[in-house]
């Protein structure tokens, strides 16, 4: 496998959209009876690591291994409409552009029935090297894995 940058060559997403199924759980709702806003970041999260592994085969261990790991720098979220316990939902995600050393994921959640758009937004997440804790350049091999 190759680890130069990506930066080298010229990586343009695909925009392939893969999606997670997900079900609230009781744990998830706060005192006004619907998810809690910091819970839709971790549905973001989980769908991410699940999509890393079954879609694009390379999975958050591939890059620990490597002393790798993703930080997110920003994140924005659009609440639309709540959801509920119990409700099943979808994340869609898909990576929107590549930086140097990042990329900008966007996201949707739906509800599974009625299929109505719950939230939506995007996180822009920089590659970090896991003993410095610094921003690196996305590698050549990790580039093209990912921008399906």
């Amino acid at each position: 496998m190759s680890d130069s940058p990506a930066s080298s060559v010229s990586i343009v997403p695909g925009r392939t959209r893969f999606v997670t199924e997900m079900t609230v759980r009781p744990d998830d709702i706060d005192m006004h009876q619907h998810v809690h806003a910091s819970r839709y970041f971790d549905y973001l999260l989980a769908a991410r690591y699940d999509q890393m592994a079954r879609c694009y085969g390379m999975p958050m261990e591939a890059f620990l291994e490597r002393g790798l790991g993703w930080f997110t720098r920003t994140s924005h979220f659009e609440y639309k409409r709540p959801l509920r316990l119990g409700e099943r939902f979808t994340v869609t995600t898909w990576i929107e552009e590549f930086h140097r050393d990042g990329v900008r994921v966007r996201f949707e959640m739906h509800r599974a029935d009625p299929r109505k758009l719950a939230c939506q937004g995007w996180c822009d997440f920089t590659l970090v090297e896991l003993d410095t804790g610094r921003a690196r350049a996305i590698p050549q091999d990790i580039a093209r894995i990912y921008a399906v």
